[in-house]
């Protein structure tokens, strides 16, 4: 993603309502976030399908790390013998 550009990405939330269509374009073409606007502060950021699902897919995997960081933390593992014997065979 981009850096955020301050006289581009800021878009009052009047203005996205009439070109929504045109802004999300822009949007994808840009590969940077837009912040919606509202009495004047920021009300809402809009991310293409493609960044969301980056951010998306990044926090699931920083979620895992944390859960088996705290499983090795806790004891809860095991090695790579007594797993061999735990999986079915083929």
């Amino acid at each position: 993603m981009s850096p955020l550009r301050v006289s581009e990405d800021l878009v009052p939330l009047t203005t996205f309502k009439a070109k929504a269509s045109e802004l999300i374009r822009q949007l994808r073409a840009a590969n940077r976030p837009l912040v919606i606007t509202r009495n004047g502060r920021a009300a809402a950021v809009l991310l293409s399908l493609a960044e969301f699902n980056r951010l998306a897919d990044q926090a699931n995997f920083l979620e895992a790390v944390r859960e088996g960081s705290a499983d090795s933390t806790a004891g809860r593992v095991i090695t790579d013998t007594e797993l061999d014997r735990q999986s079915p065979r083929r």
